[in-house]
């Protein structure tokens, strides 16, 4: 089931019987507890995803670059936080889980600029729009922080080289075409890949965005770390971490964060968020361990930015499948990320020669595929409530095959969505700045700062 559904099925259950509850857009009475313990739970799950953007992922990418580019990088993730808000609340949250347009790719004109989110007075009384138990605004502003992350992975992929102006308008364009459509088709009560559509064609298991942000933001970093070529030196000047103090910093800020993350997204108080937040901690304990360990094997000696980046790979991989295994299968499913993201993050990425500048495809692509899979393999109706979502394990067949739909189609629309708009960018504002100006640093040469002033 998907998140707005498991959510109401849980409210429902929990009203009294005299209790009177609206059909989504009507009035609710917000001194219900299950209201309030909901409402309050998101609303502090909403502030941890927004700590994941800035200044979780801002000090963990900021600390992967060399100082002459870390406020660059602290501009793009602090800029997109502003950026992606205002184009949320104008379109991007109707065009996501507005009613079915253009044969269902993507939502409508419902909640333009919050029209029918927002709490009105009308007749003499108080209506609040609801979603679930949520009021409507307190959903929108969860998902909001969603769509400010997703576009500021991608920002890994292009540091060090890629235009300011040109990462702000190819943000806003992949959030509105790529992000948008994706969120619709399998979050969205009437998307064809979502759980809570009885007529769902293939109903994927994305409990909080294995194939919406991880695998999308993954390939998108692919396109264009290949689109735009390698750094100026790249493969023949050393380009190690300037500071791991950030790095270290930002996976702990990440690792909290992803409990709103993942457990918020179960939209309310209930087994499923409990479910959910402890399999993502375990996840991203084998995570680290696995990754750590096939270091130390291989190179000798475990390091702190192996620890950061096999823990966030753990936490990743579990983000599609959190809502349908249990905290065990979370043991595997982390361990695993951490062991084939470091080889992708190495052995596949040297051998192939492309310049993701901060491996997002090597993690986040990678753990996209492999949790969105492992969901197919592992769910359990003790999780999911419904034998309908069985995995492999439990002798059912017709998930994984919509878990490979849904990773295909999410891949294609990336890619091409990416390509396009990349193309499109290129052609008005450029992509890359000139090769002085990416020597002189990005914190020169695009702000006129410097991170580090040694009097």
């Amino acid at each position: 089931m998907s998140r707005s559904h498991w959510s109401a099925l849980v409210f429902l259950l929990s009203l009294p019987p005299a209790s009177a509850i609206a059909d989504g857009t009507g009035p609710v009475s917000l001194d219900n507890a299950a209201v309030k313990a909901d409402t309050a739970w998101v609303l502090v799950c909403s502030a941890l995803v927004l700590m994941m953007t800035a200044p979780g992922l801002a000090l963990f990418y900021g600390g992967l670059v060399r100082k002459k580019n870390v406020l660059s990088v602290l501009m793009q993730c602090a800029s997109l936080v502003g950026l992606m808000s205002f184009v949320w609340v104008v379109c991007g949250y109707s065009f996501a889980f507005g009613s079915s347009v253009l044969g269902g790719f993507v939502g409508g004109t419902d909640y333009l600029f919050l029209d029918g989110v927002l709490a009105e007075w009308t007749d003499g009384m108080q209506v609040v729009p609801m979603a679930g138990s949520l009021p409507r605004s307190v959903h929108m502003v969860f998902q909001m922080m969603f769509f400010i992350i997703t576009p500021a992975l991608i920002c890994g992929a292009f540091a060090e080289r890629m235009k300011f102006s040109a990462m702000c308008v190819f943000s806003v364009l992949w959030g509105v075409l790529v992000y948008c459509p994706l969120a619709h088709w399998v979050w969205a009560d009437d998307g064809w890949l979502s759980v809570a559509n009885s007529d769902a064609t293939f109903p994927l298991l994305d409990f909080a965005g294995g194939a919406v942000v991880h695998l999308s933001s993954g390939v998108a970093a692919l396109v264009c770390c290949v689109m735009m070529g390698p750094r100026v030196g790249f493969a023949r000047e050393a380009m190690p971490p300037h500071n791991l103090t950030y790095t270290a910093i930002g996976a702990a800020l990440l690792w909290v964060g992803w409990f709103g993350f993942n457990a918020g997204s179960a939209l309310g108080v209930n087994s499923l968020a409990a479910n959910a937040f402890v399999t993502t901690h375990l996840a991203g304990a084998t995570g680290l361990l696995g990754w750590l360990a096939i270091e130390w094997i291989q190179g000798g000696r475990p390091t702190v930015l192996g620890a950061c980046t096999g823990g966030v790979a753990g936490l990743a991989c579990i983000t599609p499948a959190c809502g349908a295994v249990n905290p065990l299968s979370g043991l595997l499913i982390g361990l695993m990320a951490g062991v084939i993201c470091y080889v992708m993050c190495t052995n596949i990425k040297n051998r192939l020669g492309y310049d993701d500048s901060l491996d997002v495809f090597g993690v986040h692509g990678t753990s996209g595929v492999v949790g969105l899979l492992m969901a197919g393999v592992l769910s359990s109706p003790a999780v999911t409530g419904d034998p309908q979502y069985n995995g492999l394990i439990h002798g059912g067949t017709t998930q994984m095959v919509n878990q490979l739909v849904g990773l295909l189609v999410t891949t294609v629309l990336a890619v091409v969505g990416t390509w396009v708009l990349l193309l499109v960018v290129r052609a008005t504002t450029g992509l890359r700045v000139d090769p002085d100006a990416e020597r002189e640093g990005l914190d020169l040469n695009q702000h006129g700062e410097e991170g580090y002033i040694f009097l």
